[in-house]
């Protein structure tokens, strides 16, 4: 193995395990807080945490494989399967993020009216919408024979291996990115971009009752003013923050993969391996930043992590007690003797 693909294989050993431990702890915090479950866009980002979780112990590990022995591990029959949720996890983790990103403009447009158009029934009919999407690609592709192991990217997916069907898996291929990263880019761009027009007018109106304020106190101390004032300025950009992140991260992880696999469709190309790679932990990479993007940066969950975090110290702390308590309880007839 050359330097490269040494550093591609730790990489991805890299993101295996932090994708596994971030999005099991998100699993640990929605089962522990009945808040989180209470609350409706809890069941897209319980979808959006199986799909990582199925990604990190499917995908990934068969793509590290291929990277050390550069051919395909595993028999054909366990590729295909890899391959079909390769292909049916990143689709349904996309339509997870638009639903997450409609959820946000529904309560934030329409605050007075969410809980009636956003209700559990309605999340459900959504959840199965992006199912029947997600698996509809895939199905196509396995009944067809175009999933398999592609070298250039050392993983099981989306892959014609006979020459005369070339124009018709190059219409697929167009049409499943399309209706998967390019609807879903489509939606998120929509809804938080409106988001951000409610949460900048919001801003304004707040900053001219602060400046109203200000003005008529006058004996306040130039620090406290100071302090209002950077106040606004942190409000302004924490909303912007936020959904550049939602957003970038998006664009970030999935765009250069997808641009390569269009790219590869046309045979002027020349496209580098380790390019094809790196374009495929990039993909995987969002498996990662997921879990910190949509929970565990979130007060909530960070309340809720350190409720586990002090409930467990306090146990051990009273199974140590009860311990010492016993070993001093044996050690009383000795003294005694």
């Amino acid at each position: 193995m050359s330097i490269w693909e040494l550093l591609l294989a730790f990489v991805v050993v890299v993101l295996m395990l932090v994708a596994l431990l971030a999005n099991v702890l998100v699993l640990m915090c929605f089962l522990y807080s009945a808040d989180i479950r209470k609350q409706v866009p809890g069941l897209f980002i319980l979808n959006l945490t199986f799909c990582n979780l199925l990604m990190a112990v499917s995908s990934m590990p068969l793509t590290l494989a291929g990277i050390i022995y550069k051919s395909q591990p595993g028999g054909d029959q366990v590729c295909h399967v890899v391959g079909f949720l390769e292909t049916f996890l990143t689709t349904n983790s996309m339509l997870s993020m638009a639903a997450l990103s409609i959820d946000r403009w529904i309560a934030v447009v329409f605050p007075l009216s969410y809980h009636s158009k956003m209700r559990f029934r309605d999340a459900a009919l959504i959840l199965s919408y992006t199912w029947l999407h997600s698996a509809s690609f895939p199905i196509v592709a396995a009944s067809l024979s175009w999933v398999g192991f592609h070298h250039l990217y050392a993983s099981c997916t989306l892959y014609n291996k006979r020459p005369e069907d070339r124009t018709q898996f190059v219409i697929f291929t167009g049409v499943f990115h399309a209706l998967s990263f390019l609807l879903s880019l489509v939606v998120l761009c929509f809804t938080y971009l409106k988001v951000l027009k409610v949460a900048r007018f919001h801003c304004k109106r707040i900053d001219v009752i602060t400046m109203q304020t200000l003005v008529l106190l006058v004996d306040i101390h130039p620090s406290v003013r100071e302090r209002c004032l950077e106040e606004q300025r942190r409000r302004r950009q924490r909303a912007t923050k936020k959904i550049s992140t939602f957003i970038g991260t998006f664009i970030l992880c999935f765009a250069p993969y997808v641009i390569t696999r269009l790219v590869e469709l046309s045979s002027v190309v020349h496209i580098n391996a380790h390019w094809g790679i790196i374009s495929k932990c990039l993909a995987y990479s969002k498996a990662v930043s997921d879990p910190f993007v949509y929970s565990l940066l979130r007060h909530q969950y960070k309340k809720t992590w350190k409720d586990i975090i002090n409930k467990m110290l306090k146990r051990s702390s009273i199974n140590s007690s009860a311990l010492a308590g016993e070993a001093h309880n044996r050690n009383l007839p000795q003294l005694n003797e």
